[in-house]
């Protein structure tokens, strides 16, 4: 008795190889990722790829976005699962280096943006774009943490979101580096953590 698979929808078809495509840039690279790469990965033809991308800048800022939006259901489901506000960012932290899908991208994806599409004005546009929604939403986090009591008022909400994006840029580089910070990176977080709540913990 022969099983043949179910035919996937137009909208299913585009998220298996978005899904794909987060993956093979991660790995690699932007300028050295084909689609037709992806094209095989996905189990779909070229032609079919460019009904649902219009280029391969289209799919790569597309990749840019969805594991934001990963990462982000991330970072607030990690916040609404702890109780002392003074440990939202540190639990926000946690759950992106600990995190072993597509919402673990983002930063990879970020580090290729900077490097290899710099070339690119369309990429760089929108790389400016996307870093500031990242950043407002880590700030926004801060915010609410300070006024619940968390994080002492004292601390810059916007250059604590910015250091807090560096940090998980510099995680990603640890990693692709083979663990260059070895005990450092552990020590860095939990000064950083010192400094954001005031307190040993």
């Amino acid at each position: 008795m022969s099983s043949t698979r179910p035919r996937l929808t137009a909208e299913e078809r585009r998220a298996a190889v978005l899904d794909c495509a987060c993956g093979i840039f991660s790995r690699g690279s932007y300028h050295g990722t084909t689609t037709a790469e992806i094209a095989r990965e996905a189990g779909v033809t070229e032609p079919i790829l460019y009904r649902h991308f219009a280029s391969k800048r289209d799919l790569y800022l597309s990749c840019l976005a969805t594991a934001w939006d990963e990462c982000q259901a991330m970072w607030e489901a990690a916040v609404a699962g702890e109780p002392d506000p003074a440990l939202w960012v540190g639990a926000m932290g946690s759950a992106y280096l600990t995190a072993k899908d597509k919402r673990g991208l983002v930063a990879n994806l970020w580090l290729q943006a900077l490097t290899e599409a710099s070339g690119d004005p369309k990429i760089l546009r929108y790389l400016r774009r996307h870093m500031r929604e990242v950043h407002g939403f880590v700030a926004g986090i801060i915010r609410r943490s300070q006024k619940a009591g968390g994080i002492p008022k004292d601390r810059d909400a916007d250059a604590e979101a910015w250091i807090f994006i560096s940090i998980g840029l510099l995680g990603t580089v640890n990693k692709r580096l083979g663990g260059l910070l070895d005990e450092d990176f552990a020590g860095i977080i939990a000064s950083r953590r010192r400094w954001m709540t005031g307190r040993n913990v």
